[in-house]
């Protein structure tokens, strides 16, 4: 009776084992299967990706290209500036400050005496009080 249940034992062992290696198949043949699948849509996506990496590529150079011309223009732009600048800034502060000034001796030529009747002198020697500090604080009515 040992011998029966010895040979039932191993002939359970062997179908369950069996069982397992016909599983075991199924799974590498699909495993298989999928990783072919899988290769055959890579290649082309590597091949898009690397295309896109190109051109990618190629607008960065254009990029950089732009860029230096725009740092170019600015170079230039800023000498130009410094050039006019140079070239008419100064006459033009004197032709202002000469107008500045004949308005001012046109105004002074008009204006009227004081009131007073008193001509008004430099007296060498003497200094005419500081001006007031503290702007508006001391400007305050005291209640």
């Amino acid at each position: 009776m040992a011998g029966i249940l010895v040979a039932v034992f191993w002939a359970i062992l062997v179908s369950f084992l069996a069982l397992v290696l016909v599983r075991l198949a199924q799974t590498l043949k699909a495993t298989t299967k999928m990783v072919s699948e899988v290769s055959d849509q890579a290649v082309p996506l590597l091949a898009d990706a690397s295309a896109t990496v190109r051109s990618a590529h190629t607008q960065l150079a254009r990029v950089d290209a732009i860029a230096a011309d725009v740092q170019e223009v600015t170079a230039n732009a800023s000498a130009l500036s410094s050039t006019v600048s140079s070239a008419f800034g100064g006459p033009l502060v004197k032709v202002a400050a000469f107008g500045y000034g004949v308005r001012r001796a046109i105004g002074k030529k008009g204006a009227a005496a004081p009131a007073d009747g008193a001509k008004r002198t430099v007296v060498v020697g003497r200094t005419l009080p500081g001006a007031r500090r503290g702007g508006r604080r001391n400007r305050r009515s005291k209640d």
